[in-house]
């Protein structure tokens, strides 16, 4: 087998490959085999049909068009390989000749990973906001504690905001009762706007016992989109009975004998979840300056699979709340043709963004090992709440395995710029990611994966582990 390799621009080439016949042999048996099962021919078995018979029965032309739909698929992979082609998405194929008994010709036109020039890891450098701890921090983290502790009492008075009602709701739309739109018991806390559109206003101001009709629009359902009448009554208002900010407070919500030990160990906790914000600022700020110093040339069809992918993502979260584009571009206050500008930029800098990464981890020659994969699957099944097992299953089965690697990749590479990397503060002091590291055991999420053959984009959970450093880029 020839082949030759003709660059198109920084981000496709195109493959010229020339098959002689004496390597066709394989392809022609197989092509005799799959049409063999699929014709009777009197006097031979299913699939023992030999070729002679077969061509001269069919034909040789339809026999010639199987033989490449084998071969070519074959020879384009081993071109590939061959010439260190590191292609992104499918190619575009053209068979430009079938020479019978000669050879058979086809040209590939695909993208590619463009060659980037990086800047070297050790001049990295990023500033993050000052890591400081108020007395108002610790003072609301105090009263967030005090508010969860608090106890409910009944009270004899109308219904006010921030107060915990139980009620009863009915729902009809022209009289017809909405189905599962009734509700008995339902506790309420006024003013969150957590159940329906109107809710809020219409119970505000009733005492126990006492009921309202309001109006909503149903979001879902077999009378979505339409008004409904519903039927509101309090069964109870309760309000918030606060405890005294004192030792015994302390004792009874955490394992403290004093408030002050309390108060120190809120700061504590503070402190580290602002070391988890400026990790994640300093992987935002690395990953933005990277951008904007990397001259990246961006593969159209990497693009526009990136925002097909993402604008499907979008249209699905959007069923499955019920809602409608209309509905949210609307809320968004934006037009369907700015929400798609927006749309591709952020596409094309998660492209971008992926191929700098990709390129640092080919530079440091970073590399993915079956224990790198086991801690992510069952960081990942942690958060989706599933044994590990299926959850590895899950990505066999789905052909996910590919996509996940490479975000490990990423992930790893990402690890290793951040630690290279000179981080400071406003005030010009640096800080120190390692801390973080150590307690987060890994480096987060993953980034976004850049579409390949076998699988799209992919989907970014949010990070539940409260010391990880994430290393999405912002989907």
């Amino acid at each position: 087998m020839k082949s030759s390799v003709e660059t198109l621009s920084p981000t496709r080439v195109r493959l010229a490959v020339e098959l002689p016949f004496d390597e066709l042999k394989a392809s022609f048996d197989a092509a005799y085999k799959k049409i063999g099962a699929q014709i009777r021919v009197p006097g031979f078995r299913p699939g023992k049909v030999p070729g002679r018979v077969l061509e001269q029965r069919i034909g040789r032309p339809v026999i010639l068009e199987e033989v490449v739909n084998h071969a070519v698929p074959l020879a384009y992979d081993e071109a590939i390989r061959d010439n260190e082609v590191r292609v992104l998405g499918r190619p575009e194929i053209e068979v430009t000749k079938i020479d019978d008994g000669d050879l058979v010709a086809f040209t590939a036109e695909v993208d590619v990973r463009p060659e980037l020039e990086l800047p070297d890891k050790s001049g990295l450098a990023v500033t993050v906001d000052d890591l400081t701890v108020s007395d108002e921090d610790v003072d609301e983290q105090i009263e967030t504690l005090r508010e969860r502790f608090a106890s409910l009492v009944t009270a004899d008075r109308p219904a006010e905001t921030g107060d915990t009602v139980t009620l009863d709701l009915a729902a009809t739309v022209a009289g017809a009762p909405v189905e599962d739109g009734t509700a008995a018991g339902l506790t309420h806390e006024v003013g969150s706007g957590q159940l329906i559109d109107g809710l809020d206003e219409a119970i505000t101001g009733l005492a126990a016992g006492e009921s309202a009709t309001f109006q909503t629009q149903l979001s879902a359902g077999e009378y979505g989109g339409q008004t409904a009448d519903v039927a509101v009554s309090v069964r109870t208002v309760k309000v918030k009975q606060l405890d005294e900010l004192d030792d015994e407070f302390a004792q009874t919500v955490s394992e403290f004998d004093s408030l002050d030990e309390l108060r120190v160990d809120a700061r504590e906790r503070l402190r580290q979840v602002k070391l988890v914000q400026q990790g994640t600022q300093a992987r935002d700020e690395l990953l933005e300056s990277l951008v904007a110093a990397v001259d990246v040339p961006l593969p159209e069809s990497v693009v526009t699979g990136e925002v097909d992918w993402r604008r499907h993502a979008m249209e699905h979260q959007l069923s499955e709340s019920g809602g409608t584009m209309e509905e949210y571009l609307a809320e968004e206050g934006k037009s369907e043709e700015e929400f798609f500008a927006e749309l591709r930029t952020n596409a094309e800098k998660a492209v971008a963004t992926q191929l700098i990464l990709d390129g640092y981890a080919d530079l440091e020659e970073i590399g993915v090992n079956e224990q790198d994969l086991t801690q992510h699957i069952i960081l990942q099944a942690r958060r989706y709440r599933m044994p590990p097992e299926q959850y590895a299953q899950q990505l066999t089965d789905g052909g996910q395995l590919p996509s996940v690697m490479t975000d490990v990749r990423r992930n790893k590479v990402l690890a290793l710029l951040l630690e290279a990397a000179t981080v400071t503060d406003r005030s010009g002091q640096p800080v120190d990611l390692s801390l973080l590291r150590r307690t987060s055991g890994e480096s987060g999420r993953p980034t976004e994966a850049v579409p390949d053959d076998d699988a799209g984009p992919a989907v970014d959970p949010d990070v539940d582990e409260a010391t990880a450093i994430p290393t999405d880029n912002g989907r």
